[in-house]
């Protein structure tokens, strides 16, 4: 059982993956590169963004991929070419891994310890789990180390955001499961919009360690567009990355109920033939 949950999820994971690691390639590895161009034309080399911990494997790992190996963007050397090939394809290849870790733990181990405490009907559970998910792995910690452009300088040590990062993350995750456990709880005593309303209110719990975390104010020589564009890449690849390995997850997920219903339909009209 656990072993067709786990390959559901990595199914999912791959669709996802792919796509996520072709968004790299092809539109922000040259934003990064334009950066990168931008930042040594101002005397700084824009390198790799630490926004903490995890999320530089998977959110912001764009950024190592479009970082130094676009340093020559603009001197004319023809082999240049080849560097930018090779990054799109690690872009790729490594948006594939992500997908398929984030599929594997997520939408195969999680969803099998906890698919019957998931709120919401049948379709939408897959849903509910990449928005805890979301949040989990990024939501969550961006309240306290948001997501950056390359070569900003940070003022608390890579130490520090890792641990911050972890820290939220396990917020996050125990936010999320307070979130179910409370819809579960007061859902048959309750009206649906009392109900929606409790499950929403853990929360706001998070603002608690947001709040006392310490500052990391930022410094950037890149303009203010180029770098809100930048952040917004990071965003919306992480919810694109999120929405699709849930909507794969749920297409294999039905179709995997329904090849069981054929099943057991073409077993129950076998019997009587084989009573006879």
């Amino acid at each position: 059982m656990l072993v067709a949950y786990l390959t559901r999820g990595v199914k999912a994971g791959v669709v996802a993956g792919l796509a996520f690691g072709l968004l790299l390639a092809l539109v922000a590895n040259p934003l990064v590169a334009f950066a990168d161009e931008l930042g040594h034309e101002g005397g700084e080399a824009v390198g790799e963004p630490a926004t903490g911990g995890h999320h530089d494997a998977g959110g912001g790992h764009h950024h190592d991929a479009g970082g130094g190996h676009h340093s020559d963007v603009g001197s004319g050397h023809h082999e240049t070419a080849v560097p930018a090939a090779v990054t799109n394809a690690v872009s790729v290849l490594s948006g594939v891994l992500w997908g398929v870790l984030l599929g594997g733990v997520v939408f195969g181990f999680a969803f099998y310890l906890l698919e019957p405490a998931i709120p919401g009907a049948e379709r939408s559970k897959s849903y509910l789990l990449a928005a805890a998910g979301f949040v989990t792995v990024s939501g969550a910690p961006w309240l306290v180390l948001p997501p950056q452009p390359p070569g900003v300088s940070q003022s608390l040590p890579t130490e520090t955001r890792t641990l911050l990062y972890a820290g939220m993350m396990v917020a996050g995750a125990l936010v999320c499961l307070l979130s179910g456990y409370a819809y579960q709880r007061l859902r048959e005593a309750h009206g649906r919009g009392a109900t929606v309303l409790a499950a929403v209110l853990p929360f706001g719990l998070l603002a608690v360690p947001a709040a006392f975390a310490p500052a990391n104010p930022v410094e950037s020589a890149l303009p203010s567009d180029l770098a809100t564009g930048l952040v917004g890449m990071t965003v919306f690849g992480q919810a694109l990355l999120w929405a699709l390995l849930a909507a794969a997850h749920a297409r294999f997920r039905r179709r995997s109920v329904g090849d069981r219903s054929s099943e057991v339909a073409s077993a129950r009209s076998d019997a009587p033939a084989a009573a006879d």
